[in-house]
């Protein structure tokens, strides 16, 4: 089992940058890949960013594409999403979420672990 604890999210004016930082409890974190969701009020959560086991693999929604990066330092237990050119529609609860094993990237039901989440609000 693993505990996912989100940091690094505030209020932010469009065109700023943020970094989000998830700290993952257990001795095992090189065993899980890790994702990014987010929900925004009224919405529902919507996949944003994944990484693979050793983080040789990442994948985005396309609405993120291009302006966030996923990465992971299994050494410290912790997998960022440095999110850059924010904009207002970035507005959202960011949660990090994390399984042993993977069938479809992305898809909420397949991720077994999920942090508290940690607000990002961009100002336009």
């Amino acid at each position: 089992q693993v505990q996912l604890v989100e940091s690094g999210g505030g209020l932010v004016q469009a065109g700023g940058s943020l970094r989000l930082s998830c700290a993952a409890s257990g001795r095992t974190f090189s065993s899980y890949v890790m994702g990014w969701f987010r929900q925004a009020p009224g919405k529902e959560r919507e996949f944003v960013s994944h990484i693979s086991w050793r983080g040789g693999s990442t994948y985005y929604a396309d609405s993120v594409k291009g302006r966030f990066t996923i990465s992971r330092d299994n050494a410290k237990n912790t997998v960022y999403l440095q999110m850059n050119s924010l904009k207002p529609d970035d507005t959202a609860v960011y949660y990090c979420a994390a399984s042993r094993t993977i069938r479809r990237i992305g898809g909420i039901g397949e991720y077994d672990y999920w942090g508290q989440g940690t607000q990002v609000t961009v100002s336009s």
